[in-house]
């Protein structure tokens, strides 16, 4: 991995609040690696999304329509984009916009955009109510599932799993109940806010461990990250975490790499019960078919998958794995105020585009 790359590369996912999208920390990935030396231009869906303010971060930004606007929509931004930022790759970096850009793949690359995406098919076998199916065929555990689509099998669903029960959004967000009226709550919440199926899941007690991993499109893993989450949020994100060397925790990411056929980055998260050595007991919760929030985790560990994902976008050479990562490095974050000229963000609110990196005042 020693050609410079100076192309430009797009990235999406630029909100970074209390609940923060992976565009910043991709970002900052990009910046980290010594042989990147092209433009980075930030891509969100709204003026104020924090990632387009951060000193030093982009050379550029602009902002997309949302995906509920339809895949032409997103072409057509593109495009306007492009010819203004000479993109030459996309890292798309939000679960809701994954299956476009997996569908738009031939035209961004006839419009000169690389992108690093799973197929179509992986992604829906990969989702949350398809897991079980992947579980079964890749030989891994996870916890009892079941996709419902109204209320009525929830009464069942209860009996069966027990409480606390887990209820997930189809792209989005998990509650821990622990009634049938919580759990019909819940499904109302979800299904008003992603749409159904809304995933029912048997609550299982154990220490949660995410792994980021980058897939070539062939069965082989290029690279990939163990974490373990050590505070999280009401909102059970991870606010802070620590790398861990757990071959066990490697060799699973593998594994549904290679049982999908995984192009492009993935974060895998698992519940592992037991203790030292003893840490054998892992279930697959969730796959998410993108980089995670933590991802600069990555790039410090020495692993920057973020830039070799960059460099896969842009058909350079992808080496057969990348050299072992550093366990004990940890990430905390933090929240700060950043400081900037208005005119940057009546610039974006107004004609969708960030030009140049913001003035910031110390």
């Amino acid at each position: 991995m020693s050609t410079t790359v100076r192309e430009t590369v797009a990235i999406t996912g630029m909100n970074a609040g209390d609940n923060p999208a992976p565009g910043v920390g991709v970002a900052r990935s990009l910046r980290l690696d010594p042989t990147f030396a092209g433009r980075v231009i930030g891509l969100g869906y709204d003026a104020l999304d924090a990632g387009f303010y951060t000193q030093g971060l982009l050379d550029g930004g602009g902002i997309l329509p949302y995906p509920s606007m339809g895949a032409d929509a997103f072409l057509a931004s593109m495009r306007t984009l492009t010819a203004r930022f000479g993109i030459r790759a996309l890292i798309p970096n939000l679960d809701s916009e994954l299956r476009a850009v997996s569908t738009l793949e031939p035209d961004l690359a006839a419009e000169g955009i690389g992108t690093c995406v799973p197929s179509l098919d992986a992604i829906e076998r990969a989702s949350k109510p398809q897991l079980p199916q992947l579980a079964a065929a890749a030989g891994i555990s996870i916890p009892d599932s079941e996709a419902v689509s109204s209320v009525d099998g929830i009464a069942r669903i209860g009996q069966h799993f027990g409480f606390p029960m887990v209820v997930k959004g189809v792209y989005y967000g998990a509650w821990v109940v622990e009634s049938e009226a919580s759990a019909i709550a819940a499904f109302h919440h979800f299904a008003a806010t992603w749409g159904v199926p809304v995933i029912f899941q048997r609550h299982v007690a154990g220490d949660e461990y995410n792994v980021c991993a980058l897939g070539d499109g062939r069965g082989n893993m290029v690279g990939a990250v163990a974490m373990r989450k050590l505070v999280v949020t009401d909102k059970g994100k991870g606010w802070a975490g620590v790398t861990v060397s757990n071959p066990l925790l490697i060799t699973l990411a593998a594994k549904i790499i290679g049982a999908l056929r995984w192009r492009g980055p993935m974060e895998v998260e698992v519940l592992v019960s037991g203790r030292g050595e003893a840490l054998t007991d892992l279930h697959v919760i969730e796959i998410n078919p993108r980089f995670p929030a933590w991802v600069y985790l990555t790039a410090a560990a020495g692993q920057n998958l973020p830039a070799m994902c960059a460099r896969m976008a842009l058909g350079y050479p992808t080496p057969t794995a990348l050299a072992p990562y550093q366990a004990g490095r940890m990430f905390v974050r933090i929240a700060m105020d950043q400081i900037a000229d208005v005119s940057a963000f009546g610039h974006l609110s107004a004609t969708g585009i960030l030009p140049e990196p913001p003035r910031v005042t110390q």
